[in-house]
């Protein structure tokens, strides 16, 4: 089984596009103002947006987004603007996150794990 894609909700597609765009998907399904889809630049992992007309403050959405460079990813979203709740810093978890908010409040997490995502050192044995 692999994982497909991740559909969001969002009260405004048309700004969510811009959001997800300038973080660096690629947009590939433009149905707008109903629905659009991106790809991500690295894996085949698409990531979908469907408009509904009301959200909630506290959805419980997080999502990932791992980037090799991720210090330089960052520093370029400042420089466009973007507003973090969580600057750069190193988990006991053997991560690197940063963390932000959509247009529609959902969590973003940007992060850099390499092997440790799959494979840490407290990785159940078979």
């Amino acid at each position: 089984m692999n994982l497909n894609q991740i559909t969001i909700t969002s009260t405004n597609i048309k700004k969510a596009v811009e959001f997800y765009s300038i973080l660096g998907l690629k947009l590939i399904v433009d149905a707008m103002p109903r629905y659009v889809r991106f790809e991500c630049p690295d894996g085949d992992a698409t990531f979908s947006i469907h408009e509904t007309e009301i959200t909630t403050q506290n959805n419980n959405v997080t999502i990932y987004f791992e980037d090799d460079n991720l210090d330089e990813l960052v520093s370029r979203l400042i420089k466009k603007g973007f507003s973090f709740t969580r600057l750069l810093e190193d988990k006991s978890w053997l991560w690197r996150e940063a963390h932000l908010k959509d247009y529609d409040g959902n969590t973003i997490i940007l992060y850099k794990a390499g092997k440790n995502r799959k494979n840490p050192p407290w990785r159940i044995k078979n």
